[in-house]
């Protein structure tokens, strides 16, 4: 019988370390079981919580911006989790464990969970298992954080699997001009310039970051993009960052948007997976099925086109 959302959010909630743990495992352990696809369906259908991206270059200070994301959330009684996605040795293919290594909680607090996985040969900035990764934690957490690898021009997975992104620029770190030639002003929800003890050059690139903006985009369906300036090192701005975030999650709720996001989401997420294992001849199926539409459960559909595709090959 087929997992109710509620019955998965009940069982990863207060569940414990442990068992969020053995949950994540399994995406590696049963990888195209039936069991696992109806899972992480019901595990989406779970939406109470909130997933934030924070993407950026290498050295911004996400991690250090994470710990301070977490203290505050714990602060206010909500539980976190995090997935940290990392950059990967060529040799074994695993993760570095950088991003975990700075995140500094308390292994005894049993309301923060930290995963990393590793990016492997994305260039997208998150990883293969990473979606799988969300749902669970969104199923399991009251706010979900995701750190990037990093971004670039091609680094833009993470819009497509958060509710919130908050991109972390550095002083110094160019102009306008450099700003929209990176091609990443679209990108977010929020723009966070970090080190904001550094003066001038902070509030320089905060400047820059707003004309970046409003030469190239605007608003987002009536949300305005706002930059604040920030120093998580030393705890100025982050409670504007979550009074920001916060309003960037009001704003999803009203008149459906936050479902609609995640519907477009979802079928973005079968489309990748698709390509990735399967590449042109799955998506073909996938169209010919009408399973990129949206509306259908991601990780269900997937199976379906496996096993079709095993089908046509003989392979069953």
């Amino acid at each position: 019988m087929a997992a109710g959302a509620d019955d998965v959010s009940n069982s990863l909630r207060g569940a414990g370390k442990l068992a969020l743990s053995r949950a994540l495992s399994r995406v590696e352990a049963e990888e195209g079981s039936a069991e696992l696809a109806d899972f992480l369906d019901a595990a989406c259908r779970a939406d109470g919580s909130h997933v934030l991206g924070l993407t950026g270059p290498p050295g911004v200070g996400k991690s250090t911006l994470t710990n301070a994301l977490i203290r505050a959330f714990r602060a206010r009684g909500e539980t976190v989790g995090v997935l940290a996605i990392d950059p990967s040795s060529r040799f074994s293919g695993g993760a570095l464990l950088g991003d975990r290594t700075r995140l500094s909680t308390d292994p005894d607090d049993q309301g923060v969970f930290v995963r990393s996985m590793a990016a492997r040969d994305r260039l997208g900035g998150l990883s293969d298992h990473a979606i799988a990764g969300i749902a669970i934690l969104r199923a399991a957490m009251d706010r979900v954080i995701v750190e990037s690898v990093g971004i670039g021009q091609s680094e833009a997975d993470v819009a497509f699997a958060v509710d919130t992104v908050v991109l972390c620029i550095q002083p110094g770190s160019g102009d306008s001009l450099q700003f929209m030639k990176a091609g990443v002003m679209e990108l977010p929800d929020i723009v966070a310039v970090t080190k904001g003890d550094m003066g001038q050059a902070a509030r320089r690139a905060v400047s820059d970051v707003e004309g970046a903006l409003s030469l190239g985009r605007v608003a987002t369906g009536g949300w305005p993009v706002p930059v604040l300036q920030l120093s998580a090192r030393d705890g100025v701005g982050i409670g504007d960052l979550i009074e920001k975030v916060d309003a960037h999650r009001d704003f999803l709720g009203e008149v459906g948007r936050l479902a609609r996001k995640r519907a477009a989401q979802q079928a973005q997420w079968l489309r990748d997976m698709v390509r990735v294992q399967f590449g042109k001849a799955g998506l073909r199926l996938a169209e010919e099925e009408g399973l990129l539409a949206g509306g259908s459960t991601p990780f269900t559909a997937l199976r379906q086109v496996s096993d079709e595709l095993n089908r046509r090959l003989g392979l069953v």
